[in-house]
């Protein structure tokens, strides 16, 4: 394919391209050239921003592109508009946060309702969703993912549980060992995005992988680090009458009673498996993340988008 990738030096970006250029295909980049410069030097890459000049993309033919890094509408209409009749297929990389609500206990999937309006970071990427899917009938694949997680995570996420179950000790573990959790390794995301645009697959897609439990992803954890860590359960009421942030302070961590979010890591992942989403071993996502963390812990640019995972002193706190 000829393929044009708006991102491509971050994170789920960097992935798509090493994907892409495995198979052999022929890769521009359009970005800002802010990030990772130095990357790919033998692609062909086009400066600009959607926010105000896209003009380095007109004149281009592509067979497809796979947008990692559109928030608003207009950046999805800015680029339909200037590639109009000269691109085969779009993929989308959009979010699980476009769903209007995650009742607890409820399993949901595409057909769910979405957030409405255009305030906050859900409700534009369904508005996005919305402008690509108008402008390209028919030739739009979009995709859902949870928590992107794996090598070159810039919010550390993810990342906490590896190096701290690496660490040893006692490792407080949140809600009940038996809670279903979600994410998606970068690489089998990026992987499946660019088998979308080759197949020119149109849709809309949840890109999760399920079937794992809190308590697995430890014990995993403790397994790779070759850790015999000490696990102890602390019930979600206890951390929400402490005041720790779910999701951030204890990643993939959320109440499960919670009225709004509660449902959130329950998604179906069927019509994604069905088009050909492979997932890879949770062990492998766990050694690869832990591997980049000791090698590389402060990834450039990283800083804006690091979360406050629990401190060491938070957590001595919190299990005494």
């Amino acid at each position: 394919m000829k393929l044009l990738v708006l991102g491509g030096t971050q994170f789920l970006g960097r992935h798509v391209v090493e994907a892409a250029l495995a198979q052999g295909h022929e890769l521009t980049l359009f970005n800002r050239g802010r990030h990772n410069v130095d990357l790919f030097p033998g692609v062909t890459k086009l400066r600009g921003d959607r926010d105000h000049d896209v003009g380095a993309l007109r004149g281009h033919d592509f067979d497809a592109v796979i947008d990692t890094s559109g928030y608003r509408p207009e950046h999805l209409q800015t680029v339909a508009t200037a590639l109009a009749g000269r691109v085969g297929h779009y993929v989308f990389v959009s979010s699980i946060s476009v769903y209007r609500a995650f009742p607890p206990g409820q399993h949901y999937d595409e057909t769910a309702a979405l957030q409405t309006g255009v305030e906050g970071y859900g409700a534009l990427k369904a508005r996005a969703e919305e402008a690509i899917t108008a402008a390209m009938p028919g030739r739009v694949a979009i995709v859902r993912p949870g928590l992107i997680v794996g090598p070159h995570d810039p919010t550390g996420r993810f990342t906490y549980w590896p190096l701290r179950v690496a660490r040893g000790g006692r490792v407080l573990a949140p809600g009940r060992p038996q809670r279903p959790v979600q994410w998606i390794d970068a690489r089998d995301l990026a992987a499946w995005c660019v088998h979308l645009a080759g197949q020119r697959v149109s849709g809309v897609f949840n890109a999760v992988a399920s079937g794992a439990t809190m308590g697995q992803l430890l014990a995993s954890c403790a397994a790779v680090a070759g850790q015999a860590a000490q696990f102890n359960w602390v019930p979600d009421q206890r951390l929400v009458d402490a005041g720790v942030s779910p999701w951030t302070e204890l990643p993939l961590w959320i109440a499960q009673d919670d009225a709004a979010f509660g449902g959130m890591l329950l998604a179906d992942n069927g019509r994604a498996l069905r088009a050909g989403l492979v997932i890879r071993p949770l062990e492998d996502t766990i050694g690869a993340t832990l591997a980049w963390a000791r090698q590389c812990p402060d990834e450039p640019d990283a800083g804006a988008k690091r979360v406050a995972t629990l401190t060491a002193e938070r957590e001595a706190q919190l299990l005494a």
